[in-house]
């Protein structure tokens, strides 16, 4: 037998010479031999078993002539070992789930009656109407139109909690795929930013889990959009980042990050990869990776030493693989191995994690956005035999979905924003309809948001993906069953079915319908929102009561039903045949010709017009019933706008210079304009070659600025730049204007400018609006080295009161202007404090002068705590962004509207009379304004009206930052703003399409 050998008791040399002699014998000898061979084998078998009990009875002295052996207990369990190593992670759900492992003592079951349930099942196309959820210790017990025997059963005699839905919409809760929630916390703290490793480009033995924040206050407004769990990531600093975690945001009685996770892997608290036996099939682990800029930023490395790094790492994990496979197909073979011969598995604690990703038990995140870098990956998976769960960011695989085909395995699935894109060279191809193509494509498409945007509204990007042509079922799976799909927890989340996890939505509107807002949400059969104690303290500053309902706001009936979409067919095609940059520049900013052509265009069934007139005129508006109206434009001016058999002829006009528009029941009306970002002042932010730059502070940097600088103002008219593609993306998205500021990262700015997003040029007619568009500064904390708060404060002071003479300057001459109610101060500031000390040092100056200044705070998370105060003080706010997040310390006191607190900061502080105006943060988001300002009147219950709202990113935003209008004719027609046409309904309307914009301004119409 295998192990014997001569020295051991194995057959001696006599023997074995004998068998040589008798090998030439005949079949007798044969027989003889093998008889005498099987009785001293059968002799040295028991000989050894002997001496065997020899050794354990004389305390385990090995006899010199006795081979050991491993035992057969230490055999079994390398076995085992590697028996565990074959199994793989199952996502089965179990219909007969009734209790799950995170129910809480104590919890009444729940009966939500009368819905209607959009389950997430047979692809997303099951809608049970009038159907009932019954929930029980945490998990889902039964779905449809339940009846009262099935209750009774599941109750078992228990009480059960009854919530009348009254028809709302109930969705799964929302699976945020892409998370850095409280490894990356809010507020920013320098002691709480954990998501990234400079130590090493890949450790795959990092973890998520190891940085988890509990005290992130991102945990409570996300769950207020409907996010119940999501994947804690590492960020994307590194090749290989580290391992990723799913977790459940519902807070526990134990507050610790363990008690959060979702089928969290076998091997969490062991130092190994595999499990016992008992514990059944390993849980799916998660593990980050990323690729292109982010690393190469980071390490100083090309795309080639990143890729090697990978190489590298994976090649380790291999040989460690190989090491672990042939010991276990050597113990698999045989019955008893020599104790010489070392059995000890091959384990390494830092890439043992990895070696799981080549046996198929990970599911591998990456970061990846452009072609060149998918194609690399996609090469590694079929070099190393490993499967890509999803691409994350990936801006361009709706570009190569052939390509995403050959990784190894099956095709990964690409998790995208929905219009973010061109804040890096990498993103500058990302499309809007992206989604849209990769799901015709047959791939699987998931909507993300985190870190970027705030995962409160993950939502709101299946709603963008689905405007732009995504199908309704597949944009509501990919915030529900395709990330769970994808994480391979769709055995507990994603859908509602029973055997499931409790945690599902009520809505109170159709949720794909803008601005749908979760009436509540649950977690294991659990309420998770709950208003704040009082309007204005949120965060660390206010807590939630348990007993407090959520605030609901009613919807109008259109919202309860889905949604309907424009047609994008030609720009899908458009976006895919010119590789992700199609021609979007309007035909007059490319034709000299088009501008000296007398125009004249006809829209025609136009439901509404809204048009800014003469002054004694102020705003001309009508409706149509029937759709009937009729619009007619020359030349950029509109001759007539109503109903009228006059205005319905020129619909009948034969002329080639004619052009015609139907509407199909859409509207006329003005023109938005955005402000905040630096749109007009860069392309491409992280690109310092396609931006203006950041401005030197000539007030608090004077002492180390070059003399010619002198006491300047920087105006942001010299530093513009036109035809970018944001610029052209909001005009196509009904913002004819846009405001800037130069960019800084200091006190002063200098001086807004306000553009046409359209014209080509600055030259171009009326391509600048207003070179003086307020005086712009900054008080907070907003830079590294910023002097404190009070020595901004106080260096105002200065420049507001002291003598304003030659000596001061330019700076001297505006700031004197200010003082003198003749310019307008644009303080960006954040802090309820900070403005307090603004409106104290307003007042200050106002009773020296005698004067009335005109101040605006921009940005003012926290001016709703001061409403009553900034209102007495005659203070505009514009709000940056509109809605929103407790991202630095100063921020941390916002009001974050229903269902949390009754109102939104901007419809508390119009209710206190306050002007008030919305922003953007960024160029990209400057054509979703109208989506806000609509998103701002949804919030306020029916306080905001269409043209109130309207006015919130128009003529309220020009007002606050000193924009005058262009003068011009009297009389019914149109002065100074743009117009903008939509098909399908009013440019605030969510089913809408932009279809042109009429130009005073510029003296032309541009159709799209």
């Amino acid at each position: 037998m295998s192990g014997f050998g001569k020295r051991d008791g194995g057959l001696p040399t006599s023997a074995l010479d004998g068998q040589r002699e008798h090998q030439s014998c005949g079949r007798s000898g044969r027989r003889k031999l093998t008889v005498s061979l099987l009785l001293i084998a059968s002799l040295a078998f028991s000989t050894y078993h002997l001496l065997l009990d020899s050794d354990r009875l004389d305390g385990g002295q090995r006899n010199a002539r006795a081979t050991r052996f491993h035992s057969p207990a230490s055999l079994a369990s390398v076995r085992a070992q590697c028996a565990s190593l074959q199994l793989a992670p199952e996502s089965v759900p179990d219909a007969t789930r009734t209790k799950s492992e995170r129910y809480v003592q104590g919890t009444k079951p729940l009966l939500i009656k009368n819905a209607t349930i959009w389950t997430g099942r047979l692809d997303g196309e099951e809608i049970i109407y009038g159907g009932d959820v019954l929930m029980k210790d945490g998990v889902i017990r039964a779905v449809g139109r339940v009846g009262k025997g099935v209750i009774a059963d599941a109750l078992e005699g228990t009480e059960a909690e009854v919530v009348e839905a009254n028809g709302a919409w109930i969705t799964p809760g929302i699976v945020d795929l892409h998370s850095h929630l409280a490894v990356e916390s809010s507020p920013s703290l320098r002691g709480a930013q954990d998501g990234n490793s400079r130590h090493g480009i890949t450790q795959p033995w990092l973890r998520s889990l190891d940085g988890l924040n509990t005290h992130d206050d991102a945990y409570a407004l996300s769950i207020a959009g409907g996010v119940t769990t999501s994947l804690i990531l590492p960020g994307s600093a590194n090749a290989i980042g580290g391992q990723g975690f799913v977790i459940k945001l519902r807070p526990t009685s134990e507050r610790s990050p363990t008690s959060m996770l979702l089928d969290p892997p076998n091997n969490l608290f062991i130092n190994n990869s595999w499990a016992e036996s008992s514990s059944g099939a390993p849980k799916w682990r998660q593990m980050k990776h990323a690729c292109g800029e982010n690393p190469s930023r980071v390490y100083g490395n090309t795309r080639m030493d990143n890729i090697w790094s990978f190489r590298t790492a994976y090649d380790t994990a291999r040989q460690l693989k190989e090491k672990q496979d042939a010991l276990c197909e050597r113990v698999s073979s045989v019955d008893e191995i020599s104790i010489e011969e070392d059995i000890t598995f091959p384990e390494n604690l830092q890439w043992e994690a990895l070696v799981d990703v080549l046996r198929g038990r990970v599911k591998v995140h990456v970061h990846c956005y452009e072609t060149v870098d998918l194609d690399d990956v996609v090469r590694l998976t079929n070099e190393f035999q490993f499967s890509i769960a999803a691409f994350h960011h990936a801006h361009e695989t709706y570009l190569v979905p052939d390509l995403l085909k050959k990784a190894y395995g099956h095709a990964p699935a690409s998790a995208i924003f929905a219009t973010n894109a061109r804040y890096k060279r990498e993103a500058f191809r990302g499309s809007e309809f992206a989604a849209r193509i990769l799901n015709q494509n047959g791939l699987k498409v998931v909507m993300k948001v985190n870190p970027v945007l705030n995962s409160r509204y993950l939502l709101y990007e299946a709603q963008q993906a689905f405007y732009y042509g995504l199908p309704a079922n597949v944009a509501l799976a990919a915030v529900t069953t395709t990330p769970a799909e994808v994480l391979g927890v769709s055995h507990r989340v994603g859908s509602i079915s029973e055997g499931l996890d409790a945690d599902v939505v009520v809505w109170d509107s159709h949720p794909l319908a803008l601005g749908a807002t979760p009436k509540q949400v649950y977690i294991d059969g659990l309420p998770q929102i709950h208003a704040a104690t009082r309007d204005g303290s949120f965060g660390t500053s206010g807590v939630a009561r348990d007993d407090a309902p959520p605030y609901v706001v009613e919807k109008p009936a259109s919202f309860q039903v889905e949604p309907r979409a424009p047609n994008w067919d030609k720009e899908v095609a458009d976006a895919v045949k010119w590789e992700g940059l199609p021609p979007i520049a309007p035909s007059s900013s490319s034709s000299e010709e088009t501008l000296q052509e007398a125009q004249m265009v006809v829209f025609t069934n136009v439901s509404s017009v809204s048009l800014r007139v003469a002054p004694e005129f102020g705003m001309m508006s009508a409706e149509f019933e029937g759709g009937e109206g009729v619009v007619v434009v020359k030349n950029g001016q509109v001759l007539c706008a109503d109903d009228s058999e006059k205005c319905r002829n020129y619909a009948s006009l034969d002329n080639d210079k004619v052009s015609y528009a139907n509407l199909m029941g859409g509207s006329v009306s003005k023109g938005l304009t955005t402000y905040g970002s630096p749109l007009g002042m860069e392309e491409i932010e992280g690109e310092l070659s396609t931006s203006d730059g950041i401005v030197w502070d000539t007030v608090l940097q004077a002492s180390s600025l070059p003399k010619a600088i002198g006491n300047s103002v920087i105006r942001g008219a010299d530093g513009l730049a036109f035809g970018t593609r944001h610029a052209y993306l909001a005009y196509r998205a009904g913002v004819t204007t846009a405001i800037s500021a130069p960019k800084s990262r200091g006190f002063l700015a200098g001086l807004g400018v306000a553009f046409s997003v359209a014209a080509p040029h600055s030259l171009a007619k009326g391509a600048v609006v207003s070179d003086a568009a307020g005086l712009h500064i900054s008080v907070g904390h907003y830079s590294s080295g910023t002097p404190s708060v009070g020595t901004q404060i106080g260096v105002l002071r200065r420049l507001l009161l002291e003598d304003h003479g030659a000596d001061g300057g330019e700076v001297g001459a505006w700031f004197g202007k200010v003082a003198e109610g003749k310019a307008t101060l644009v303080v960006e500031a954040q802090s309820a404090d900070v403005i307090a000390s603004l409106l104290h040092l307003k007042h200050e100056v106002e009773s020296a002068y005698g004067s009335s200044i005109k101040l605006t705070i921009a940005g003012a998370a926290e001016a709703h705590l001061l409403a009553k105060e900034i209102s007495e003080a005659g203070v505009g706010i514009v709000f940056v962004p509109s809605r929103p997040f407790p991202t630095v310390w100063e921020d941390r006191r916002m009001l974050p509207g229903p269902p949390l607190t009754q109102d939104s900061a901007i419809s508390l502080l119009l209710s206190h009379n306050v002007t008030v105006a919305i922003g953007v943060e960024e160029p990209w988001s400057a054509r979703n304004t109208r989506f806000d300002a609509a998103w701002a009147a949804l919030e306020a219950s029916g306080s905001i009206s269409q043209s109130e709202a309207l006015a919130l990113a128009s003529s309220n935003l020009e007002k606050l930052l000193g924009v005058e209008e262009a003068g011009g004719v009297h009389g019914a027609q149109q002065i100074g703003g743009d117009l903008v046409a939509t098909s399908f309904g009013g440019i605030l309307d969510f089913e809408s399409k932009v279809v042109g914009v009429i130009s005073p301004r510029r003296g032309l119409v541009d159709l799209f």
